[in-house]
This record gives structure tokens, C-alpha cells and sequence, in this order.
């Protein structure tokens, strides 16, 4: 599968309100997000599997296995071990401090999608050095300061670092594979975005917050594909 990162979610289950996890992805999904991240912080392993298990077969039911990844933050071992339970999981997202991408890709093979977290400091020099070749896109922000991740991106004096839209533009320049960039996006962020280059934008709390995620989803992912840059 080659990914579509234009329109991204992540979500997991403290991010939706008490909502199955399963139900904001088909929301997503269904308004028009072409990839799909879970990631938390407090669910077990367990849960996590589960939560992959629904969303893979809302997406599978929406007809969009083919063209909408499913994917995992961080966890090697959940995404090995719903594989072997049967259900559908495209690939992994690293950060800089989790697995190294040499031996996710040595266990997920060829024909997963993997996807780096590029640090916030020394961003642009770091994209156009790393090597890119076992990775397909890359992660990158914030644009905002965001409650969902308060430590992202930060200083050494704990100053939380945000990229402007000038430097959003350099770096899709400049990035030889596709980046998604993030931190606290909302809709009159989309424009910008697409108008600086990069290859898409990804939300949390946007979308999974959302008194009605659908339309929230629809909104965003309408603004980013009618947006002519």
C-alpha cells in the first residue's frame, strides 16, 4: 500500500470523549481521512488490540482497507502480535527515542508503512541528512502549542519550540519523502498548510474532541482537498 498522508488521524481512547475509538475512525474515515494512527498512553495491550481489531473492520466495511492505512504509534509488539490474530494493521510510527526504524522494518518487512517522528530542533538540516531509505514519510511540528502532547517539541529552558508556516514551506522543499505536520491544527491552519507544500496535516483532539467528529472530519479533510495551491 503507498501511504496517503494528506489527511491523518491519531487517535486513542483518552482522546474521545468516552467514544469507541473505532466510531471517530469511521467517522474519519468516512468524511474523507485517508490514514489512521492509534496511539495512547494509558491503554493496555489488550485494548489497543482491540481498538485495531474495530477500527480495521470499519475501515475494511467502508470499503477503504486498500486505500486507508492503519497504523500504530510506537508499539513493535502490538502491531506483531494483531497481525497474528488476523487483523489488518498497515504499519508502525517511531519517534526519535522509540525502536530504531532499521529493526521495525526488519520484522514488519518490506511492505509496511513506517513513519519517523523528525525532531523540532535543527528540523530542516535533520530531514535533508537522515537516511530516508526504510521510512515513508516523515512526522513533523508542532504548529501549535498542544494539550494532547504538551511536551512536544520543546527547548532546553522547557520553551515548546512551533514551527511557523515560512519554515513549514522549507521543509517540504527540502524533505526528499512526503512530511505530515501537526500540534493543535485547526481549520484555518489547512490552507496554510497545503499552500506551504507539505504532503498533509494530522489532528487529535480536532476531530476525536469533536461534539460531532464526522463533521469536524469533513470540514478539515474538504479544506485540504479543495485548497489549490
Amino acid at each position: 500500500m503507498k501511504v496517503d498522508i494528506s489527511a491523518y488521524l491519531v487517535v486513542g481512547r483518552e482522546n474521545t470523549n468516552g467514544r469507541p475509538v473505532a466510531q471517530i475512525v469511521s467517522d474519519a474515515v468516512r468524511s474523507g481521512f485517508t490514514c489512521v494512527q492509534i496511539r495512547s498512553k494509558t491503554a493496555s495491550a489488550k485494548e489497543m488490540i482491540e481498538d485495531l481489531r474495530e477500527s480495521a473492520k470499519a475501515i475494511a466495511g467502508l470499503g477503504k482497507s486498500d486505500s486507508v492505512a492503519l497504523l500504530v504509534d510506537d508499539r513493535l509488539d502490538i502491531v506483531l502480535a494483531a497481525r497474528e490474530m488476523g487483523i489488518k494493521v498497515d504499519g508502525l510510527h517511531v519517534g526519535q527515542s522509540d525502536i530504531p526504524v532499521s529493526i521495525c522494518r526488519k520484522f514488519l518487512g518490506k511492505d509496511s508503512i513506517i513513519g519517523l517522528s523528525a525532531p523540532t530542533k535543527d528540523l530542516i538540516d535533520y530531514v535533508q541528512s537522515a537516511d530516508v531509505s526504510q521510512i515513508d514519510y516523515f512526522g513533523a511540528g508542532p504548529v501549535h502549542e498542544t494539550a494532547t502532547k504538551p511536551d512536544c517539541g520543546m527547548d532546553e529552558n522547557g520553551k515548546v519550540i512551533t514551527k511557523t508556516f515560512e519554515e513549514l514551506a522549507e521543509l517540504g522543499k527540502k524533505s526528499p519523502i512526503p512530511v505530515v505536520v501537526g500540534g493543535g491544527i485547526k481549520l484555518k491552519d489547512i490552507v496554510p498548510l497545503k499552500e506551504s507544500g507539505v504532503g498533509g496535516f494530522f489532528v487529535v483532539s480536532a476531530v476525536a474532541g469533536a461534539e460531532s467528529p464526522y463533521a469536524a472530519a469533513k470540514e478539515l479533510a474538504d479544506a485540504w482537498k479543495f485548497c489549490t495551491n
